[in-house]
């Protein structure tokens, strides 16, 4: 009976965090709460979730369904189906080339300049197709804009990847 009275009593009164019930799921760094592990269900040994996977795969199963559902209704276009496989297989590449730059050891800084440079190709090639599709059914002066932004945000990109320097001296 003391035990359960106390332990009503501890879960009853409010954390650092303002939570009332016991201490965060998730350890909170800024009120300096500590995770102690046993609120941890929810988390494996790595300090992932234990499905993490699942937007992936539920984001790619999107990506590939509504890629099927355009092919089909395209009817047999071969301008919009060469189109919708272009930007699958783009996206797929950048999604795994983004993969491997998150995961590329510390100190193996060629590999993660050369996945940068293909994150950016390919980034750049999404855009400009995208763009064309977009400015092929725009008025003129529309389009125009339309290909500047286009421009404007490849060039931006280029400067972001290759030219600024974080404040520590490394490229972003």
């Amino acid at each position: 009976m003391a035990t359960h009275q106390v332990q009503s009593e501890i879960a009853s009164k409010p954390t650092a965090a303002g939570q009332a019930g016991g201490a965060p799921l998730l350890g909170d760094p800024e009120a300096n709460i500590p995770n102690d592990g046993r609120h941890q269900a929810g988390i494996n040994a790595a300090g992932g979730s234990r499905f993490s996977w699942l937007p992936a795969f539920l984001g790619f199963f999107f990506l590939t369904l509504n890629s099927a559902t355009a092919i089909v209704r395209s009817r047999g276009d071969a301008a919009a189906v060469a189109f919708v496989c272009f930007s699958y297989a783009d996206l797929v590449a950048l999604f795994l080339c983004l993969r491997m730059y998150e995961r590329a050891p510390a100190g193996s800084n060629a590999r993660k300049s050369w996945l940068k440079v293909v994150v950016w190709v390919l980034t750049t090639l999404l855009t400009l197709a995208f763009s064309g599709k977009v400015a092929a059914v725009m008025p003129p002066p529309v389009a125009v804009v339309v290909w500047l932004m286009a421009f404007a945000t490849v060039a931006g990109g280029f400067v972001a990847f290759f030219v600024c320097k974080e404040k520590n001296g490394g490229t972003i």
